[in-house]
């Protein structure tokens, strides 16, 4: 289990990154923390940095980053995005790769490439269509717009807006609660669940079920569906293995 939550600054100088992995142990809770602040070399999308690079690494920085959100998109198992500031142009891009993402109530979206003269890079194009509909999408991204927390619930974009705290957690805080009631579930049976639904999107009905049937017959022969019957059963907990 990953949460992946993003803090920075609207003129983009600065960025933390903090991944949060959870594996089922007996209690469910073994966390693993890391946090990063990103620099030099490592920074993403600094504006100024671009106006010294040549177009050859320009479009190779891009590359990079485009293959970071596919790198996240394809994580087999669950990705949550936090939000607890400012998502804009790539920022939101790799928050869009993410399962779903839940914001604080203070922070802001965008995708405002087009402001600079150019067009979203990472795949923010084609994820936001698909998350809020072409229409929309488009007004977004032709208008380079702004929108708050509460406007990306109504759009779609966001799964669930918290009150900010005094720490400037909240959005954390969300994700590792919806983590926590993850974990105990079975984690292969997680696994096929998330491929089902994102390889089932990208297809008809029709072929996304024949998707849903592949990916439960994966499920049958597994240790963990005995475990889950005879947990039920026997009226306790199931202790999962990922077998």
């Amino acid at each position: 289990m990953f949460i992946i939550n993003r803090l920075s600054k609207l003129n983009n100088k600065s960025c933390i990154f903090k991944h949060l992995s959870t594996k089922p142990t007996q209690e469910h809770t073994q966390e693993l923390v890391n946090v990063e602040r990103l620099t030099n070399d490592d920074k993403g999308a600094d504006l100024k940095e671009r106006l010294k690079l040549p177009p050859s690494d320009v479009g190779r920085r891009v590359s990079e980053i485009r293959n970071l959100a596919n790198v996240i998109e394809n994580v087999p198992v669950p990705v949550i995005a936090a939000v607890d500031g400012a998502a804009l142009g790539g920022g939101f891009e790799l928050a869009l790769s993410c399962d779903f993402i839940v914001s604080a109530s203070n922070s802001i979206f965008g995708l405002v490439e087009t402001r600079l003269g150019i067009i979203p890079g990472a795949g923010g194009t084609q994820r936001l269509a698909r998350v809020v509909g072409g229409s929309l999408a488009k007004e977004l991204v032709y208008t380079a717009r702004l929108f708050n927390a509460q406007q990306a619930l109504q759009y779609g974009a966001v799964n669930r807006v918290n009150e900010q705290n005094e720490e400037g957690t909240s959005a954390y805080m969300c994700a590792l609660q919806i983590a926590r009631e993850i974990t105990p579930n079975g984690p292969f049976a997680v696994k096929m669940a998330k491929k089902a639904i994102s390889h089932g999107l990208q297809v008809d009905i029709n072929n996304g079920c024949a998707i849903e049937e592949f990916c439960y017959s994966q499920t049958i022969p597994t240790k963990d569906r005995i475990e889950g019957l005879l947990a039920f059963v026997e009226k306790r907990k199931p202790i999962y293995t990922g077998s």
